[in-house]
């Protein structure tokens, strides 16, 4: 039994360990300067987490084993921003800049600007108080944004307690961004699982931390550069010297011994900062796409004041997109899972932003006839934010004479089969895709990847050299599988690869329905929309039963989703792998565990739920109707029975609810409705 002293001496150490373990943090992440081994780490945040679980109630939100995840968050929470986070003007020419320093100096006389890296990120707030992370937000509009605090935790080199003589309440404004070298390697995570790679660092970091799972958001490896302090009483004037403020409290931030920030009185000064970025971009660790040039006095930046969109004491300067010409030498139509059928070009290798370039996507049909490609074009290419370059132009005047045009095929480049197009869509498709062999060894691939049915074993390349054996035609012969079949492959399988095979394809048996509704790869359904319909449909007869207009019910299903799950399961062939997948022994029903009870109290009425309530969050509230039988709409319509509406709510969904006549109530009218 635990004594006083017991838990006195458990503060203690929690406290050490804790102190310790951002300091190590902080040393490895934003210094590059660890001190201690991987290991040592490990041990000591093993003994907090062991700790925190026995003694509970001394657990901390910005304990530094949040930094792995926390509990789900099923819905951000809108929140206003304290100090308004507004969008930079642009510029894309020196005039533009030149003007911006004619304009300041018209005004306020010759002064210090400061000069730093734009970041090619997300922008996030995060307030600190009493030296601890408090919140972190999204931009949004300017004015109000996502509580999206949970997964900022997981950023590591955004430190949760602050060192030294920091500030007692105050924001900070920041990027949160990829390294190049982490990028890199999820992308070849994922190309080793199978799955397509990640277009760019910047909406990948954008995806990421919307994600509603933050332990999946601590496996990214996100990162985040600080670049303002926002306060009432700022411990400077200059906003250089805050940001070197906020370095000494525990910030990543641009560093000045690098020239990631600098100040200058000139013009000049300011041209040869973007010179010198313009020029050297391509060497630093991450991504930036211009500098930003700021009135570094905070005094004269608010005499300069604001225009409604930007401050008129910065201006932001992006660099020209990187382009070359090169020769197109041909056309790649590529099959994926799904049948799409994408063009990719095929260049005379070129320098371009640092790398070589070989291939450039085209997207789609449509955008081969606007470019009018023909065979043998020199084409210009453009990198931006793409890891694939796209052309963006042809060069007419020096199209070879006699040079065929790029046709968009008509059937399928892989199996022959007619392609389609549906309509609205700007992709085509090969419908044959129970016989079109890169749809099918694509669809097992994304199968047996990590988010799926997690078969540890079978790779792309694997995969491939099971098709071409003859060994499996579809995801269902998986399970006919044996550890003789895969020694009887040759070169390359011994007794503990065939058996690491046949192992994972067993285990794989206990993964959950939503992930093996997932796993089927019906197109359009990832694996957020999986986890909504397994955990609303519940199994997969019911489903396979529903029509469009049952399914568009399904909270996250809209129409498109729902006519692909109908079209899906209309065919005969996937039905019949539906059924061997059940005989292999696969979940097509959810967990009764995760299933709750549903009364009837509400049964037969349609709510829209707007607003942000003192009793309830707002899944808190979703979850509490749909307990009781009713449903949830993103949308009022003439079917909604109630609008629940909270501090906030949206003046459009009122008035919309004034004009059809439904009934706005109170979250105390709601919990009344229930109990009654």
């Amino acid at each position: 039994m635990s004594t006083e002293k017991d838990r006195e001496q458990a503060v203690r150490r929690i406290a050490h360990l804790r102190d310790e373990l951002e300091r190590h943090n902080h040393l490895y992440y934003v210094e590059a300067a660890p001190e201690i081994s991987d290991q040592a780490f490990d041990r000591m945040m093993k003994e907090l987490e062991e700790l925190e679980r026995q003694w509970p109630e001394l657990a901390s939100p910005n304990s530094p084993t949040q930094r792995v995840g926390g509990d789900i968050t099923k819905q951000f929470v809108t929140v206003a921003h304290r100090f308004p986070m507004l969008s930079l003007s642009n510029s894309y020419g020196q005039d533009e800049v030149a003007e911006f320093v004619r304009r300041v100096e018209k005004e306020v006389g010759r002064t210090l600007y400061a000069m730093e890296l734009k970041y090619d990120g997300v922008a996030i707030s995060l307030t600190y108080k009493e030296g601890e992370l408090a919140r972190g937000v999204t931009r949004g509009d300017g004015e109000k944004g996502e509580d999206i605090t949970a997964n900022v935790r997981t950023v590591r080199s955004i430190p949760l307690k602050l060192r030294g003589d920091y500030l007692r309440d105050f924001e900070v404004r920041g990027e949160i961004l990829f390294m190049r070298a982490q990028f890199e390697k999820l992308n070849a995570q994922r190309e080793a699982e199978g799955e397509e790679r990640y277009a760019n660092p910047r909406n990948t970091a954008a995806g990421t931390l919307k994600q509603q799972d933050p332990k999946a958001v601590a496996k990214r490896g996100l990162d985040n550069f600080i670049y303002t302090l926002a306060a009432d009483r700022p411990p400077t004037r200059s906003h250089y010297e805050n940001i070197l403020k906020c370095r000494e409290w525990g910030f990543r931030t641009p560093d000045p011994k690098r020239r990631f920030i600098e100040r200058t009185d000139s013009l000049e000064g300011i041209l040869d900062f973007i010179a010198h970025w313009d020029k050297h971009r391509h060497a630093l660790e991450m991504d930036i796409d211009g500098v930003v040039i700021k009135v570094d006095n905070l005094d004269i930046q608010a005499e300069l004041g604001l225009t409604a969109k930007s401050p008129r004491w910065a201006i932001a300067y992006k660099f020209q997109a990187e382009q070359a010409l090169t020769r197109l030498n041909d056309v790649q139509f590529n099959v994926g899972r799904t049948g799409a059928v994408t063009p990719v070009a095929l260049l005379e290798p070129v320098l371009l932003a640092g790398t070589t370039v070989k291939r450039a996507s085209v997207h789609n049909a449509d955008q081969i006839a606007k470019l009018d490609l023909h065979f043998g074009d020199l084409v210009q290419v453009e990198k931006g934010g793409e890891i694939i370059p796209k052309i963006t132009g042809v060069d007419l005047k020096q199209r070879p004479p006699g040079a065929k045009p790029v046709m968009y095929p008509e059937n399928c480049p892989e199996c022959g089969t007619p392609l389609v197009r549906d309509e609205g869509e700007a992709q085509h498709y090969c419908p044959n895709e129970h016989a079109c062999p890169p749809q099918i060894t694509r669809r097992i691939e994304h199968f047996v990847s990590r988010r799926a049915m997690d078969i540890g074993g079978l790779g792309g390349e694997t995969v491939e050299e099971l098709f071409r054996a003859g060994l499996v035609h579809n995801v269902a012969d998986l399970y006919d599988l044996t550890r003789e079949q895969l020694l009887g492959l040759g070169k390359g399988w011994g007794e503990k690869s065939a058996q690491q095979v046949i192992d994972g394809i067993a285990a794989s048996k206990a993964i959950p329905f939503e992930q093996v509704l997932f796993a089927l790869g019906i197109r359009h359904v990832g694996e957020t929309v999986a986890k909504k319909i397994a955990r609303g449909v519940t199994d997969i007869d019911r489903l396979m039963a529903m029509t469009p207009l049952e399914l568009v019910a399904v909270d996250e299903v809209g129409g498109v989703i729902a006519e692909s799950i109908a079209d899906f399961f209309a065919v005969e062939g996937n039905r019949r792998i539906v059924e061997r997948l059940r005989a292999a022994g696969l979940r097509f029903a959810i967990d009764p565990a995760q299933q709750r009870p549903v009364g009837d109290k509400l049964k037969g009425l349609s709510f829209v739920v707007s607003g942000v309530f003192e009793g309830f969050s707002r899944d808190s509230i979703k979850e509490a109707i749909e307990g009781n039988g009713g449903k949830v709409s993103g949308s009022i319509s003439k079917k909604t029975s109630f609008v629940v509406a909270g501090a906030d709510m949206g003046p459009a969904k009122r008035a919309k609810a004034d004009e059809l006549g439904v009934k706005v109530i109170g979250e105390d009218e709601l919990r009344r409705m229930i109990e009654a």
